[in-house]
């Protein structure tokens, strides 16, 4: 058994089981519902299907871009300013975790070669998007001095500064 506050598979913390699923029809079949409209989004949104790619937003859904301060009113507004991007893009999911109506999405955005990683919080209602936020950052090399404490992510390799 894992020390006290250790994360363990199967449990919450150690010592703490999971709850038992709950019945059918209730929170974790709407969650596994949510996970399927979440990954189809990215899977359209990597073949370039418009219209799959914001069928999961509400008609009234917001997008902020924090680091540029614009907000995006409206599933049109949101797919017409994704629609105007001048560059080549493709997105890889790393990993998607949420629960109820807050879910996030970690992705790697290629533009035109380039890799930003991007960060999506969806805030749902009625099965739909309605407030979603969307961080970016660029890549950046590992200093030196941290080199004896750091570990390569599964699948990576540490690029240094």
């Amino acid at each position: 058994m894992a020390a006290h506050g250790r994360l363990v598979p199967g449990r919450l913390w150690s010592g703490v089981p999971r709850l038992p699923p709950l019945w059918k029809g209730g929170a974790v079949d709407a969650d596994s519902r949510t996970r399927a409209a979440i990954e189809e989004h990215w899977r359209a949104s990597e073949r370039g299907n418009a219209e799959a790619e914001h069928v999961i937003y509400a008609t009234d859904a917001i997008l902020d871009y924090p680091q540029s301060g614009e907000r995006f009113r409206g599933r049109a507004t949101i797919s017409a300013q994704r629609g105007e991007h001048p560059a080549d893009r493709h997105f890889t999911v790393r990993r998607i975790t949420g629960h109820a109506n807050l879910w996030v999405s970690e992705c790697v955005i290629t533009y035109d070669g380039a890799p930003s990683y991007s960060v999506s919080i969806m805030e749902f209602a009625d099965q739909h998007v309605v407030h979603e936020t969307q961080y970016f950052a660029e890549p950046f090399g590992a200093p030196a001095w941290r080199a004896a404490l750091a570990e390569p992510m599964p699948g990576r390799t540490i690029t240094e500064a």
